[in-house]
């Protein structure tokens, strides 16, 4: 599907549904200075083309048994395509994984990992990391404190952007 361009008044409502996903189209209207039929058909555009993804809660990871963060850079044995997509289709069943990214450099892939504890993360390493299609090698590094962990994209630069 094309996306069209955005403009000022896109940018706008893409700021503040991501900045809070429970807006109602009234407030969200407001803020914006539309009235709410022509904002609410902006929103089912913007999520019809795939500009907007979803909608989701930010949880409290201790809470949910999802503090402990490391990550683990993996080796693979060979990265032809199709090692790479029947890795990148493994990883997608393994829920612990938060993100995984291929890179560029002395390894292929850089995965977030959350899980209760150390125990765990242990666990997961040996029953589902280590057993992802084509993985030579693995190095993990515990993660100690978590300083910032935005889900959020920043737009600076965009038209619309408050302030400009």
């Amino acid at each position: 599907m094309v996306i069209p361009p955005l403009d000022r008044t896109d940018y706008r409502i893409l700021r503040e549904i991501q900045a809070n996903g429970r807006i109602s189209m009234v407030e969200l209207s407001r803020r914006v200075n539309l009235t709410k039929t022509p904002c609410a058909e902006r929103v089912k555009r913007l999520e019809n083309t795939g500009v907007i993804k979803g909608y989701f809660a930010e949880l409290e990871p201790d809470t949910v048994a999802a503090g402990h963060v490391v990550m683990v850079q993996v080796q693979l044995s060979r990265t032809t395509e199709t090692e790479l997509r029947e890795f990148n289709e493994a990883v997608q069943q393994v829920p612990e994984i938060q993100s995984c990214m291929m890179m560029a450099g002395g390894f292929d892939y850089l995965l977030k990992i959350r899980t209760r504890d150390i125990a765990s993360y242990r666990e997961l390493l040996g029953k589902a990391i280590s057993q992802l299609p084509h993985v030579m090698q693995t190095q993990t590094y515990v993660v100690m404190e978590v300083v910032k962990d935005e889900v959020t994209l920043s737009m600076a630069g965009t038209p619309g952007k408050r302030g400009k």
